[in-house]
């Protein structure tokens, strides 16, 4: 007899604290129904006195561009998540509608009803029950689930319960189908069709805010179109065919020891993340209360930092004090709270794999004010959580003695209906600036060690940063190792992005693929994915924005692997095209070319592990000397699981041979220009590949400081 839960005790780690509690122990994932024959379209057909009003509407929807029925589809292979409204949601919806029955719906309304509660990828509340999904469902919107007090199934008593967008109730969880899963809801989903500014002006605690986004006329920019029609006219039959669903087998590309199974994205959007301070931080922290007073700090933040524009009064010139603070306040792609940084779940495994005693897990972004960046950290101990533009470990000062405590990001429960069709809010409870304590104190201080996968907007937008695997209750959501050539096999769906369609990067398609993979934890990937590039490619990356000060460059990667390539780089200044195809500038090369085929104990790259080097002298002695030849030893702050699920983990990148960080170049950054790396595939090859993993950009005051030698995590 399947059993029906009314709470999901996973709440507990995030909700606990806003309720009093009076629930029964959880029962496990065993007790979960699971089945290994029912798709999910059969999973509604066998219990049709539940489902019958949903299953008419799915076979009335048409589908995209009526291409096929939805009840057809949930049939097929995949990894779909079926939110099923039960029939009595389906009648209450109706009756607010004033449509007597099913019948009088037509296939538009049927498609917006049936599109609104499936996504094409699984996802459990084991793997996801505090947030925002990463993929948005089949009209294109996203989905947050959250927790709260349920006060009505149980008189007497508070429990917690899960909402789909705070409306839709889960009534039954996580039964599993051969292609999915399915959550049962009694409430249909509501869709959301407001742009962001409109969201924005609607909520009146941020009002202040928001009227200096009116006098920058930063609205304006939050209007622009949200989808990229070139990219949906630039669709061939083969690419719009082998869109997300992860069945060609001739997109199962061999990377390193196995197989990668690559769809590529529907529909390219454009959209935001915001950042915004609620007027009660202003009045109570900063005595604003007036747009003039908002006005008056953005010059007291900016002037400093920028003198040759204090005078500039148009306030829709991005120089315009008032225009930068604004500005700051976005990120130019729609993010989740839990894809911000690789904490990726109130229970993430991957946080797990971290040493968090030593370095707090962070991540670094381009924000909308030109030539600017955004640190977000999330602590662990007692002051876990999201932050924005801090500095320390944990609650503590790091090893120079600075604790700057940033900003906080509200949890998705905090939160209102935030999510627009073109991007999401979130209130934080202090200013963010990027001013000089911003540059100096935090950013340009500090190693900014930036995962691959968050170099364009467009890897955040789609989902593809953190993209999860076909989820099973046994493996969750990371990847697995050992993956074939078959597609209907091979579960680690990674998304792959055509050459032109990609902010940040520039390469022909002709010459080069390029995916990024979806995380698997007992690899030797930073953060448990990469940017793989495969071919005869010459690939263009725009480096993140930093102050203005000495940096040096290094990249991070798997080596030792014998389909690896050989790689020149190149670097240097440089402006964008008008058409986006080019770099203008002159990219000097850095050194000879790089082969990524030999691992660390090949004698040409010469890497001797700790113990064999004797004591601590020996050992800073060796990195000295293996520093100069112009490589370092892989991070000591991370380590890959030793199993698919995360059970157990390894020794420290650092330890390993293959894992190490090539030192590419020095420059000196001028603080408002845009810096270029090229990475030329040598080898005449098409199968020959780069893993792009991780960029680490040091300013001078650490790796060249000879009272804090720069640290080894």
């Amino acid at each position: 007899m399947r059993k029906t839960y009314y709470i999901l005790i996973m709440c507990l780690a995030v909700c606990a604290s806003t309720v009093l509690l009076g629930c029964s122990d959880d029962p496990g994932v065993e007790n979960y129904y699971t089945s290994t024959k029912e798709y999910a379209s059969d999973y509604l057909a066998n219990r049709e006195g539940t489902f019958s009003k949903f299953i008419e509407i799915l076979n009335k929807a048409k589908g995209e561009k009526g291409k096929y029925r939805l009840m057809d589809l949930l049939g097929t292979y995949g990894s779909f998540t079926v939110f099923a409204p039960t029939n009595e949601a389906i009648d209450e919806y109706l009756k607010e509608k004033g449509v007597p029955d099913v019948a009088h719906l037509d296939s538009a309304d049927c498609d917006t009803i049936a599109l609104n509660h499936i996504i094409e990828q699984g996802y459990f509340t084991t793997d996801y029950n505090n947030g925002t999904y990463p993929l948005p469902n089949m009209l294109e919107r996203n989905l947050t689930i959250t927790c709260d007090s349920d006060t009505i199934s149980v008189p007497g008593e508070v429990r917690l319960a899960m909402y789909i967008n705070k409306s839709a109730k889960i009534i039954q969880a996580d039964d599993s189908v051969k292609n999915g899963v399915v959550h049962v809801v009694n409430h249909i989903i509501g869709t959301h069709n407001s742009m962001l500014p409109d969201i924005l002006q609607k909520d009146s605690t941020i009002s202040l805010f928001y009227l200096a986004m009116e006098a920058t006329q930063y609205t304006n920019i939050l209007r622009k179109a949200y989808m990229d029609l070139e990219y949906e006219r630039n669709k061939s039959a083969t690419f719009d065919r082998d869109s997300v669903d992860w069945t060609n087998d001739k997109l199962c590309l061999a990377t390193a020891v196995e197989y990668d199974n690559v769809a590529y994205m529907k529909h390219r959007y454009f959209k935001f993340s915001a950042f915004v301070e609620p007027n009660s931080v202003y009045e109570e922290k900063y005595g604003i209360t007036t747009l003039d007073g908002l006005r008056a700090l953005a010059h007291q933040l900016y002037d400093p930092m920028y003198p040759d524009d204090a005078n500039i009064e148009d306030e829709t010139n991005p120089h315009n004090a008032l225009n930068r603070y604004v500005a700051y306040h976005f990120l130019p792609f729609q993010a989740t709270y839990y894809q911000l940084t690789c904490v990726d779940g109130p229970n993430s495994t991957l946080a797990g794999l971290f040493n968090r005693r030593k370095q707090d897990i962070a991540d670094w972004y381009e924000a909308c004010m030109p030539h600017s960046l955004m640190k977000f950290s999330f602590p662990s101990g007692t002051e876990s959580g999201l932050y924005i533009n801090r500095r320390g470990i944990m609650s503590r000062p790091d090893a120079k003695g600075v604790r700057i405590r940033g900003a906080k990001v509200a949890t998705p429960e905090k939160m209102p209906n935030n999510i627009a069709l073109n991007g999401v809010y979130y209130y934080i409870d202090d200013v963010i600036a990027y001013d000089k304590t911003t540059q100096f104190d935090v950013i340009g201080s500090e190693r900014l060690r930036i995962d691959g996968t968050t170099l364009s907007p467009d890897f955040m937008t789609s989902g593809a940063r953190g993209h999860y695997t076909t989820s099973t209750i046994e493996n969750g959501k990371y990847g697995r190792g050992g993956q074939g050539k078959s597609a209907a096999g091979n579960c680690n769906h990674c998304l792959g992005f055509k050459g032109g369609f990609v902010t940040n990067f520039i390469y022909s398609d002709n010459l080069t693929h390029f995916h990024v993979r979806n995380r698997v934890l007992h690899f030797g990937s930073y953060d448990g994915d990469e940017l793989t590039i495969i071919g005869k490619f010459d690939l263009i990356v725009k480096m993140p924005p930093v102050p203005e000060g000495e940096w040096e460059i290094r990249i991070f990667s798997c080596f030792g692997f014998d389909n690896r390539g050989i790689i020149q780089f190149y670097f240097g200044p440089g402006t964008l095209s008008d058409d986006g195809k080019k770099v203008i500038g002159n990219l000097q090369p850095c050194g000879i070319p790089l082969d990524m085929r030999p691992g660390g104990e090949n004698p040409r790259v010469g890497w001797i592990k700790d113990s064999d080097l004797g004591d601590d002298d020996a050992i800073a002695a060796f990195d000295k000397s293996f520093r100069n030849r112009g490589w370092m030893k892989g991070m000591k702050a991370y380590s890959a699981a030793t199993s698919e699920s995360g059970g157990g983990v390894n020794p420290p990148f650092r330890e390993g041979s293959g894992t190490l960080r090539k030192i590419i170049t020095q420059f000196h950054s001028d603080g408002k220009s845009d810096y270029w790396l090229r990475c030329q595939q040598k080898l005449e090859s098409t199968t020959n590949t780069m893993n792009f993993d991780a960029l680490e950009l040091c300013p001078s005051s650490v790796y060249n400081n000879e009272y804090y030698p720069e640290d080894v995590w």
